[in-house]
């Protein structure tokens, strides 16, 4: 059995009968007390024995419905595979006849017509009642002409809709230098893992054509409707019409006879794909990456058996969770972020520096520091690697949320050999440092990633072409520097803080990148600037405030995903584990453990405690590309509330916390011309 599969953590759901029964206010200490002490108890029993943690990581039905296309891409329609794929997907359907992409969320087009074709594929009739209803919603909802360009590029290549209905992914992107506006590092690192494979697929046009009498053309609400993203604006000059107009020379220069770049560009897209292979288990180990990575190995000419197509078989069957007759499929695993996560969480709740579980935990984390070469070193040459990553092995893609939070694991473990780790801390600061943008904040993976204006490029629908500075991820990064005893007058800090203060909305409150939503940035943002002493600011101020005014009755948290398509659903949500958790830490670092607020979210976290440690969570808290994409971590119902739990009995009890290694700034060389 591998690691991975020893180590599922999916907890006690639907288990109400266990909840903790609610404690009068008197005893709220003592119960808190109880609920630290089971909460531990159960992360360490779920540590692996290698020293890390690592949960599942839950996404909506796009990735099995995809799966299916795949399976028959690579000829394995029959696989005993596709019916525990497709009964997963049609366990999921919502009573209107769509899919959505989050717990509770409404029906969204993209996923509906992924569903169908992949039930069509895996046998299912056309004219079956729950495939006429999905196609009925599909119509409701604009019908395929409104679907995303990726959506349309994978039934191009399986020839159900023509290539023209396809924004243009030229091999030629290649061409362009690092220097010119528009090039692939001006591009998310998680785009050019979808693009590039892509890339060399349109440059193919492979013909995997759909089983006979499977079609889509109903699935259009308007037959031979343009797709709505290549409808011009109304006004003439705007870069979406720009980048219209080049997508149509584009696509004028693809039906010529000579294209003289074409070969060497296609070798030259090749060759940067293999290069990334070779040190990850998987292109950047994100699922459509890897997915689209196969499907360019295919194209070319390979076949599943041939060992580079094989390998990456492999790496993508991981991410398949078998369960109760169904098969679901990962959009991602993260153990690195999970450990660091659990690590911290132990910490606070006062479980000994020395503890072989932390030393173990800090020992495999030490080991996969990422110290080679990354695409992250395009825009910033100058720095040295010493970042980590997401995942298992993603070597040219470490990033800065994940490494600012093993440092923060790492510095409070007390290992009896500390040279190794030390250095570590030192080489992971000064690269979490160098990747600071000129407006103070972070982004996640890419430095300087921040051309608005790409935006507008028409296969940019998925909304997340970009990877700028965020306010989670700078919040991240200055309670690291805190914790490792930077002060706030630092420059490097100072100009964190200035991104920060941009940042804050009217309201007090900062949205959340990474996570849902509002109440998870402004927690994050909270709990740095205590960390640097900071946290009677004006701004932190009216951040609590602001918290407070949306705690619910309940005395927890909730923010609905759908936050980020409506403000007027800003903070506004059942109360889950997660968010309970990240609003009770919001309050701790700015009004401390004695505030009314304070205690009512303790007494949410203790009173929904199930008997084994765990808290239940339906709700997808995670996010991957707002109004796109969200992810539920599977850890983060446990790791956060212990970490919010322990941390108000830390306070009430006046414990003070304890920091093993502790880097100042004069130790870092920093180069990027930012020091003060």
């Amino acid at each position: 059995m591998t690691p991975e599969a020893r180590l599922r953590i999916q907890g006690p759901l639907g288990n109400s009968s266990h909840a903790t029964a609610a404690m009068p206010a008197r005893d709220l200490v003592s119960q808190v007390d109880q609920a630290v002490a089971r909460t531990v108890n159960w992360l360490l029993s779920a540590q692996n024995r290698e020293g890390y943690w690592w949960a599942e990581l839950e996404a909506d039905t796009t990735l099995e419905s995809d799966y299916i296309l795949y399976q028959h891409i690579l000829g394995q329609l029959n696989s005993p595979k596709v019916p525990k794929l497709a009964k997963y997907i049609r366990d999921r359907q919502l009573p209107d006849g769509g899919w959505n992409i989050f717990f509770g969320g409404p029906s969204e087009l993209n996923a509906t017509v992924k569903a169908w074709v992949a039930l069509r594929l895996a046998g299912d009739s056309a004219s079956a009642p729950h495939l006429e209803i999905a196609k009925k919603k599909i119509h409701e909802l604009g019908g395929l002409e409104a679907t995303n360009s990726y959506v349309r590029f994978y039934l191009a290549m399986v020839g159900a809709v023509d290539w023209n209905l396809v924004p243009a992914i030229l091999p030629e992107l290649m061409l362009l230098p690092d220097w010119f506006p528009i090039n692939i590092y001006e591009m998310s690192s998680w785009t050019r893992g979808i693009v590039i494979p892509l890339a060399i697929v349109y440059g193919h046009k492979p013909d995997w054509r759909l089983p006979p009498g499977i079609t889509v053309d109903e699935l259009f609400k308007v037959q031979g409707a343009r797709p709505l993203s290549v409808v011009w604006d109304k006004s003439v000059l705007s870069w979406k019409n720009f980048f219209l107009a080049l997508n149509g020379c584009l696509k004028l220069y693809e039906i010529l006879p000579w294209k003289p770049f074409r070969k060497t560009m296609m070798a030259r897209a090749r060759k940067w794909m293999l290069e990334r292979l070779e040190r990850s288990e998987g292109l950047g180990t994100i699922y459509p990456a890897m997915m689209n990575s196969i499907f360019a190995l295919l194209a070319e000419g390979g076949k599943p058996s041939d060992p580079p197509v094989a390998r990456e078989i492999g790496f993508l069957e991981r991410y398949e969770i078998e369960e109760k007759g169904t098969i679901r499929v990962q959009p991602c695993i993260s153990p690195v972020w999970d450990t660091a996560i659990a690590m911290v969480s132990l910490e606070e709740a006062g479980v000994d520096a020395s503890h072989p579980a932390l030393i173990a935990a800090e020992r495999w984390v030490v080991e996969n520091q990422i110290l080679g070469s990354g695409d992250w070193q395009v825009k910033n040459k100058k720095a040295e690697p010493g970042g980590w990553a997401f995942e298992f092995e993603n070597g040219f893609y470490p990033d800065v949320d994940d490494t600012a939070f093993v440092l923060m694991a790492l510095g409070r473990v007390a290992d009896p050999e500390p040279e190794r780790l030390r250095g570590a801390i030192r080489r992971g600061l000064a690269w979490l440092v160098s990747m600071q943008n000129s407006d103070g904040g972070w982004g996640a993976f890419d430095h300087e990633n921040n051309l608005q204006f790409l935006n507008h490029i028409p296969f940019a629908d998925h909304n997340a072409m970009l990877d700028p500075s965020t306010a989670d991820v700078t919040a991240r990064t200055i309670e690291c520097l805190g914790q490792m005893g930077w002060k706030s007058s630092h420059q490097v800090i100072l100009r964190a803080r200035d991104y920060l203060k941009s940042e804050q909305s009217s309201d007090g409150s900062w949205f959340g990148r990474w996570g849902v939503n509002h109440v998870y940035g402004t927690s994050g943002v909270l709990r740095s600037l205590e960390t640097l002493g900071l946290n009677a600011q004006p701004e932190c101020l009216h951040a609590a405030s602001w918290l407070k005014t949306v705690q619910n009755a309940d005395g927890g948290f909730g923010e609905s995903v759908l936050s980020y398509y409506d403000t007027a659903h800003k903070a506004k949500g059942k109360s889950t584990a997660s968010q309970t958790a990240w609003g009770l830490i919001g309050l701790l670092a700015v009004v401390g453990p004695n505030d009314p607020a304070v205690e009512r979210a303790v007494a949410w976290l203790v009173e929904h405690q199930n008997a084994d440690g765990t808290w239940d969570e339906d709700e997808f808290t995670g996010t991957g590309f707002p109004c796109v994409f969200y992810l539920k971590y599977h850890l983060y119902r446990n790791s956060f509330p212990l970490y919010a739990l322990a941390r108000y009995d830390n306070m009430r009890k006046g414990r003070p916390r304890f920091t093993a290694v502790q880097i100042p700034a004069e130790e870092i060389q920093h180069q990027n011309g930012y020091w003060g």
